[in-house]
């Protein structure tokens, strides 16, 4: 498992998360890893070409350390992946909040393990070489987990390496 390290979250005074990341009690990642894998519905979010949020929930895996995520190469998230393949993707809960950031890649291989883990969790076998489609990877370059209920004192920001 890749393992990120854990920062202080970077958010406004405000919300009482200390910016030097003192009296924290912090949720391992593996919290969050179960978390991804678990999850059903995630929201991924690109931009438009006028700049414009596109916000749409796919279905997806956790898989090495990476989400995965197919759809139509027409799609509106395909195209604006393609101008430009900056993500975010989070969990639906707010109340078990893992978000994730970075930039995405067409799958070059593993496609037979995606379609296999797939079809698997949601009763479904995706065509990922099928031209019409295209399989994103996202490896995170940063995350920030926190629980509702600990927040803001679990609130954390994770760096990828």
């Amino acid at each position: 498992m890749r393992e990120p390290t854990a920062t202080a979250p970077r958010m406004p005074a405000g919300y009482g998360a200390p910016a030097d990341g003192s009296s924290r009690e912090l949720l391992p990642w593996s919290w969050a890893a179960e978390r991804l894998a678990a999850g059903h519905n995630y929201w991924v979010c690109t931009t438009r070409a006028d700049g414009r949020p596109h916000t749409v929930p796919v279905w997806g895996l956790w898989l090495d350390d990476a989400f995965w995520f197919s759809t139509g190469r027409t799609s509106v998230k395909a195209r604006n992946l393609a101008r430009r393949p900056a993500v975010v993707v989070h969990l639906e809960s707010g109340d078990e909040t893992v978000i994730l950031e970075g930039d995405v890649e067409e799958a070059r291989e593993g496609h037979e393990e995606y379609a296999d883990r797939y079809e698997a969790k949601y009763g479904y076998r995706p065509s990922p070489l099928d031209e019409a489609n295209v399989t994103y990877v996202l490896r995170p370059r940063t995350a920030q987990t926190w629980t509702e209920s600990g927040f803001p004192r679990n609130a954390t920001r994770w760096v990828f390496e």
